[in-house]
């Protein structure tokens, strides 16, 4: 069986004790770090053989995994922090068990985004997990670009390095939504920081963050989620198979506006109507 096991993400009490009885009888721990691993280990009184199951190895550790899964042994599976598979390369391990028909389960417990989402006092319902974007400017602005419209609360991974500088590419994508950064979730110095993107842009470059962050922002509604020129597309298309009437009723309820607003503009778009009804 392979064990995917949630490690704490900062303060070590937040682990399960079905973790560590977890922990306790597998044969083999896979781990990201064994450094990282070793701390937690050690300070629960576990003691087993540790693989090293990061990005960079996984192709080459895979198949010794799955070997041990095949020849019986139980093997857990655990990250620095958090739920596994979240921005991990455990995904490809579960789909290598499900191709050859190994049994595996979650071992549940601390996860990041869902803590943040929690402390910053946006949407719940629906959310929408990004993990990290790309570092580069141009590819992360080109991912930003691709989900300004999701109308769902949007969680980010970021390095406290990058934070300023994807705080200005968000507000330059989604203009000045409210927005949360969540640093040292669990730890002594915990801190949430609220308010609109700008804001948490002057506060950032004034008091530079240490350590990983999880940003959340607000997501799109139908006030900013358009430009005028998307309007006015919408509503030539629909005036081409609708009255006057009709278009207006629909694309006033498609954008979220007032029918009076989407009216007027009608009538910018068909000046020559003599009768708009």
């Amino acid at each position: 069986m392979l064990y995917l096991v949630a490690t704490p993400i900062g303060n070590l009490k937040d682990i399960t004790l079905r973790a560590i009885e977890t922990l306790n009888k597998v044969d083999v721990i896979a781990c990201e770090d064994t450094r990282v691993s070793l701390k937690l280990l050690k300070h629960y009184g576990i003691s087993k053989s540790l693989i090293s199951y990061h990005d960079h190895n996984a192709g080459q550790m895979r198949p010794r995994l799955i070997s041990l899964l095949k020849e019986g042994q139980n093997v857990a599976y655990i990250t620095d922090g958090g739920m596994p598979l979240i921005s991990d390369p455990g995904f490809k391990l579960v789909k290598e068990c499900q191709k050859e028909g190994l049994s595996y389960t979650v071992i549940p417990g601390a996860s990041s985004p869902l803590m943040a989402l929690c402390l910053s006092g946006l949407s719940p319902e629906p959310f929408y997990f990004c993990g990290f974007l790309p570092s580069k400017l141009n590819a992360r602005r080109s991912a930003l670009e691709k989900i300004k419209d999701i109308q769902a609360t949007l969680l980010f991974f970021e390095s406290s390095k990058r934070l300023v500088s994807f705080l200005k590419d968000a507000l330059t994508l989604f203009g000045d939504r409210e927005g949360t950064v969540c640093r040292e979730m669990t730890k002594i110095y915990e801190e949430v920081q609220k308010g609109p993107l700008s804001s948490l842009i002057v506060h950032y470059e004034a008091h530079p963050p240490r350590g990983e962050v999880v940003i959340v922002v607000e997501g799109a509604s139908s006030f900013f989620s358009f430009t005028e020129a998307d309007l006015d597309a919408q509503l030539k298309k629909a005036l081409k198979q609708y009255s006057v009437k009709e278009a207006v009723s629909l694309v006033s309820s498609a954008f979220g506006l007032s029918k009076r607003e989407v009216y007027l503009r009608a009538l910018a778009i068909k000046p020559k109507t003599s009768r708009l009804s």
